[in-house]
């Protein structure tokens, strides 16, 4: 059998020298006059000639807190940038409020405009079933009667017979597509319930003169 690899060292005397060296490691470990490693002089500060431990830090003002100002001038920035967050979400919100009351009202200027076309298409188509073959202007009618519309004076030409009963209310006068349409009295109280403005001239047989004028007078 081979020898081992302790028995070949000790052949060649490499053993002896190894356990030869170790009782010298051991008594320099163990002696008590050898230096021993600086342990934590760092953090624990060095020792001044008197044999008390002085701190590394520099003394002095600096060294002691002076409070976090770095906090209080970041609290005041975020103070700010919430009051402007919330100034601009009100304005937003302002301005959101006013387009959608424009807008409301934009919408209902509309409606009301719609409606008021309808109604004067309505109107106008009852007025026009109305006088459908109720005009009694007479072609060869040569006597002007004058009367007051618009801030202005009108005239319409009727007979020498319809004068009269023209002013004395039995016939009126309807203005409809730009001209002056003599009618009955029925008819001209029936356009005036729908639109009075398009009656403009109609005598009440009921009421007391006012003057010397006669009914018949052409003016």
């Amino acid at each position: 059998m081979a020898d081992s690899l302790r028995d070949q060292l000790l052949k060649a005397g490499f053993v002896r020298k190894v356990e030869a060296t170790l009782p010298k490691l051991e008594r320099s470990v163990r002696s008590p006059g050898a230096p021993k490693p600086d342990r934590g002089n760092s953090a624990r500060g060095k020792q001044d000639s008197r044999g008390n431990l002085s701190s590394s830090k520099p003394n002095g003002p600096q060294s002691q807190p002076q409070g976090r100002p770095d906090r209080a001038v970041a609290g005041a920035g975020a103070r700010d940038k919430v009051k402007r967050n919330q100034e601009e979400i009100d304005l937003a919100k302002a301005y959101a409020l006013r387009n959608r009351v424009e807008k409301e009202d934009r919408a209902r200027e509309q409606r009301e405009a719609e409606q008021r076309s309808r109604e004067k298409k309505e109107r106008k188509q009852k007025i026009m079933a109305l006088l459908a073959g109720q005009s009694l202007n007479h072609p060869e009618a040569d006597v002007a009667r004058h009367f007051p519309h618009a801030d202005k004076i009108r005239r319409v030409y009727v007979t020498a017979d319809q004068l009269p009963q023209l002013n004395a209310g039995e016939l009126g006068v309807v203005l409809w597509g730009g001209r002056f349409l003599l009618v009955k009295r029925e008819i001209a109280v029936a356009v005036q319930t729908i639109d009075p403005a398009a009656v403009v001239l109609l005598c009440d047989p009921d009421a007391i003169p006012d003057d010397d004028v006669p009914d018949d007078l052409v003016w």
